[in-house]
């Protein structure tokens, strides 16, 4: 059995929204999805605005980044998800 391990960008709406929410928002989504998170890192992209990447792993036949995104895009304020990384960890 082999895990997989992702990457996953999220942008907030604007430079005001809360990043500590939508980090716990985030931790909650890929926990509830059989997802262990490895690292939050915040991202200066532009005029202010910050992303947060998320670097989790988990079992490759049950997590599902798809899944994981569409619920993660419910909350009002991320305006997107992007899947930057997907790779295969065996071991």
């Amino acid at each position: 059995m082999a895990d997989v391990i992702i990457k996953l960008r999220v942008m907030p709406v604007s430079p005001e929204s809360d990043l500590a929410k939508i980090e716990q928002f985030c931790r909650e989504k890929i926990a509830a999805a059989g997802g262990k998170l490895h690292t939050v890192v915040p991202e200066a992209m532009a005029f202010g605005l910050k992303s947060l990447t998320f670097t989790f792993f988990g079992d490759e036949k049950t997590l599902n980044p798809d899944k994981i995104e569409e619920a993660i895009k419910t909350d009002q304020h991320i305006s997107s998800t992007e899947v930057v990384d997907v790779r295969r960890a065996i071991g």
